[in-house]
């Protein structure tokens, strides 16, 4: 009998499972990895033989499909046949954290890998950041320089070690090793490097840190406030790398949800309710926490005398992670701790929030990428993503990839990164790299659109525009595995395809088409772009239709007044939740996306809607303006936060209920039974339950996001579930 297993099958241990499993029932044949697929052939009966291999299913290892095929020819023996290239699909295995084992082993002084910080065996360690190709061998991953010793080579070929077969097995004796520098690229070489870089660290300095994917920063958190002038960003938020879950739980409320997710061998970085270090997220109610995932974590904090560091992803800012060694100098840092192994896949820690079960991905990177969604068209369809944290797709054989975090497209680096990361996701995935389709945003803008147009350039294919919260809804669609729903695309800017910018919208959307039946009243954005840096100038727009001038005056007013009928029209949520929070004077200048509507939400959560806000609703439009002049009338003087956050509460959610109740209205007379929530927006929990609250009083269903993210990151693959159905009708 021959039976073909496909899923998670390469570099997990499963070819050693298979041997086990084989040699302790007796039977002859044997095991071969063929690329995207494993073929067994054993000479009785399977079905035995599959039930004890799910039984003994490495952690890592996941079994999508099992094909059984005669097979009458007769074997001496059981063994293990080299590697063939087989078909070119494979499912990847996600970069892991360090196994229980492999931790023993990092702190056992009789063990040979003591302090070793890249300890792994089969079922942990580093994999998509390493692989440059399948079949996942040795040679084809960025260990591929470091050639084994004898002492590792024989773990290597023992079928019953759990080494067997682990492309990325060595020890001190034959592995990458840290070396210690300074800032002036002085190499004081790897003896007691990691020790000698806690003490750095400890004393106060700022560091950098190779890690699997790319670099880190970090610093104590006593440091945050010298590290923020250093480092340029005065207030946006920075993950917190924690020594252990106890340690976890002094800086965060954590549930139990989130104390498994934190566990969990994916290793994320989780927004928890924030109990202490208020500058690790100034003026939000979480911050980022993470626990140690690499053995060269572990091994620094139990030379630290510090619980916890800020550790951030070293990069200019919104440009990728650094990977050279040689790059990572020009950051200026006071230490650096760097290894000598390439990173071939360069991917961040994934960031996400848990709601009521469902999983918002901020940003959806390592531990996850590159495990595909299914779908059910299969086309080969490349899709690029929007403008900003924008991540590029493709599709074949009726599975859809995402690729890792990219950035900002608007940097010619980010550019770089994300043509790279979609060639290398068609080399991983395709025999024959051949595409059917490209798609875009419909935003003229966008630098993301260039690689798009090289891209069908280069395959001939046919180039396709989608708009940007169409492709929202498309991706939610996927995430839920339904065709239809009228859908709350709620977030800071899109494209509009009647050349507005939206972000207040309700649509009622398939695969096929989508129709604009709802959305906000739009508002000036005066200087385009700039309205989204400096709130005030909404404010600005919005009571200049009452007469009245707010934050400029005398000859600054008379330029933006002139500027009115010619500034972009917007319907965006997030720009109406910016001038909400500009006006409460919770923040009046954004120094980081998004920032001024997420200092909002704590507000949002501690309030109660006790005020009332006449909203008029007409043709769908439901109106914005007239509620800040109502917004004036309410407060006369300078108000408490409690106050703050009940004016707060009360005028989203009157806007958020009109918002939901358009699309009731549009779902009970389509006979639509899901209610959907995406868009940036949507990652602001408040307003999350705001929207559920109305649809389960309809007694309708509310589609959220839990595998695609919410935000611009899930774009691409709305994208490309809406080219891959049109091909395929």
């Amino acid at each position: 009998m021959k039976l073909i297993f496909k899923g998670i099958v390469q570099g997990v241990g499963f070819r050693p499972t298979i041997y086990r499993v084989a040699k302790e029932l007796g039977l002859k044949g044997y095991v071969l990895n063929k690329g995207s697929e494993v073929e067994i052939v054993i000479d009785r009966d399977s079905d035995e033989f599959i039930a004890q291999v799910k039984k003994q299913l490495p952690s890592i290892a996941k079994i999508t499909d099992v094909i059984l095929e005669e097979d009458s020819r007769t074997f001496d023996d059981f063994c293990i046949l080299h590697s063939t290239e087989g078909k070119r699909q494979s499912l990847i295995p996600v970069d892991i954290g360090i196994c229980d084992e492999c931790l023993s082993e990092l702190f056992d002084p009789n063990n040979r890998r003591h302090h070793f910080p890249f300890t792994n065996c089969t079922v942990c360690g580093a994999r998509f950041s390493l692989i440059k190709d399948v079949p996942y061998d040795r040679e084809r991953t960025s260990m591929n320089k470091f050639s084994l010793c004898k002492a590792c080579k024989k773990e290597y070929e023992d079928p019953l070690n759990r080494r067997y077969h682990a492309q990325t097995i060595s020890c001190p004796s034959c592995g990458p090793m840290y070396k210690l520098y300074d800032k002036n690229q002085s190499d004081s070489g790897e003896k007691d490097a990691i020790k000698r870089f806690a003490e750095h660290i400890d004393s106060g300095k700022i560091g950098v840190i190779k890690s699997w994917g790319g670099m880190h920063i970090c610093c104590k958190i006593d440091e945050m406030q010298r590290f923020r002038e250093w480092y340029g960003r005065p207030q946006k938020s920075f993950a917190v790398m924690v020594k252990d879950i106890r340690t976890a739980e002094q800086y965060g409320e954590i549930t139990d949800d989130e104390r498994k997710l934190l566990l969990s061998n994916r290793r994320p970085v989780v927004l928890v309710r924030k109990k202490k270090a208020e500058q690790a997220s100034p003026d939000l109610d979480t911050i980022g926490l993470y626990l140690p995932y690499t053995g060269l974590h572990y091994l620094l904090f139990s030379f630290l005398k510090t619980d916890a560091l800020i550790m951030t992803s070293a990069n200019v800012p919104g440009e990728p992670m650094m990977i050279c060694n040689e790059e990572a100098f020009t950051l200026g840092a006071d230490a650096y701790l760097l290894h000598d192994r390439d990173i071939p896949n360069r991917i961040d820690d994934s960031v996400l929030r848990l709601w009521k079960g469902n999983t918002f991905f901020l940003r959806k990177s390592r531990g996850f990428v590159p495990e595909p969604l299914d779908v059910s068209y299969d086309k080969r369809v490349l899709s690029v993503g929007a403008g900003e944290n924008i991540c590029g797709a493709i599709s074949c054989g009726k599975k859809l990839y995402a690729t890792q975090y990219i950035g900002n497209s608007k940097y010619y680096s980010t550019l770089e990164f994300l043509e790279e990361s979609l060639q290398h996701l068609m080399k991983l995935t395709m025999k024959e790299e051949k595409i059917d389709a490209i798609v875009m945003d419909l935003h003229p803008g966008y630098d993301s659109r260039n690689v798009a147009q090289q891209f069908a350039k280069e395959f001939s294919a046919p180039l396709f525009e989608v708009q940007h919260h169409w492709a929202h809804a498309a991706s939610l669609l996927i995430d839920n595995n339904i065709g239809e729903s009228v859908v709350l695309a709620l977030d800071g800017l899109g494209y509009g395809s009647d050349g507005t910018f939206w972000g207040g919208e309700v649509l009622v959307s398939n695969f096929e088409d989508f129709k604009r039946v709802g959305h906000l009243e739009n508002i000036p954005l005066l200087g385009g772009d700039k309205a989204t840096i400096d709130p005030r100038r909404l404010v600005f727009a919005i009571f200049s239709k009452f007469g009245k001038e707010k934050y400029f005056t005398g000859s600054e007013a008379d330029i933006l007044n002139k500027m009115l009928d010619k500034a972009p029209l917007s319907s965006s949520l997030g720009r109406v939740m910016d001038a909400l929070s500009c006006y409460l004077d919770i923040c009046t200048k954004r120094t980081y996306d998004g920032e001024p509507a997420m200092k909002l939400e704590k507000y949002l959560a501690n309030g109660k809607a006790k005020h009332s806000f006449d909203v008029e609703v007409k043709n769908g439009i439901v109106g914005t303006t007239d509620l800040f002049r109502q917004l004036e009338e309410k407060v006369k003087k300078l108000i408490t936060e409690k106050q703050r956050a009940d004016i707060s509460q009360s005028m989203i959610r009157s806007i958020i209920d009109n918002l939901t109740d358009i699309a009731i209205q549009h779902a009970e007379s389509e006979g639509i039974k899901h209610i959907g929530l995406t868009g940036g927006v949507s990652y602001n929990l408040p307003i999350t339950e705001m929207v559920e609250k109305r649809v389960e009083e309809e007694g309708l269903a509310l589609a959220v996001h839990t595998t695609v993210p919410n935000g611009d990151g899930g774009i691409s693959v709305g994208q490309n579930a809406i080219a891959g159905h049109k091909l395929s009708s």
